[in-house]
């Protein structure tokens, strides 16, 4: 099934404590999270944030996160390892709920496989852009996905891939143990440049595509780790 429910989570770690988060996470948090109903579809380090941790997870739709969230949060799996991811984060509330700006825009997983446990996780130099553009807060859904349509034909004149295309679900949160940034409008973009190089004059371009809000883009370039499966 293909999810249409998609939570962006960005964390402020302690300094130097983003390798041990990510031993947790890719260790014991990845599968455990989908046997109970979610995706975890890719995680990222911010090479120019080094005590950032990024990602992305999905869910079938709203009620399937509002099921799934409490057996983890409530499991025997976060009862055992969710210590010691908590004490790796300075803030952890930074997180938009979304779903696909269009059909077909959210994340196409089918045929990836992820990468054993005991990989070794080295930089390779694969690169991503997360690009957040903020719309007024009172944009209705259509004005952001023809925002976020904009944003991708801008990506695309560039020669760079989008990967997802979303914008805010304004959805009640379901689980309100895990507060989402509500009261806000976005469209965000995962996007793969067509090469290294054309990472700048990409985000140039991203940055020059306006969304009435007055705020300019958030924008970070981000590194998968081993075992995301978008890579």
């Amino acid at each position: 099934m293909t999810d249409t429910v998609f939570e962006l989570r960005r964390y402020t770690l302690k300094p130097g404590t983003r390798e041990t988060l990510i031993r947790v996470f890719d260790t014991h948090l990845v599968e455990t999270q989908e046997a109970v109903g979610m995706s975890v579809v890719c995680q990222f380090r911010d090479p120019a944030a080094p005590d950032q941790f990024v990602w992305f997870r999905g869910f079938a739709d709203q009620e399937a996160r509002t099921r799934a969230l409490p057996v983890f949060y409530g499991g025997p799996v976060w009862a055992e390892h969710g210590p010691a991811a908590n004490e790796t984060m300075l803030a952890w509330h930074d997180v938009l709920m979304l779903k696909p700006a269009a059909s077909g825009s959210g994340f196409d997983t089918a045929g990836l496989e992820r990468l054993p446990q005991g990989t070794s996780d080295l930089e390779d130099g694969r690169n991503y852009l997360i690009a957040i553009h903020h719309l007024p807060p009172e944009a209705a859904d259509e004005e952001a996905a023809l925002a976020a349509k904009a944003i991708a034909d801008a990506v695309g004149s560039t020669g760079g891939a989008v990967i997802a295309s979303l914008i805010s679900d304004r959805s009640e949160n379901g689980f309100a143990r895990l507060p989402v940034r509500e009261s806000e409008c976005v469209a965000v973009t995962l996007v793969r440049p067509a090469v290294t190089q054309a990472i700048p004059a990409l985000e140039a371009t991203l940055r020059a595509v306006a969304t009435g809000s007055g705020r300019a883009p958030d924008i970070a370039r981000l590194v998968p780790t081993v075992r995301s499966l978008l890579r």
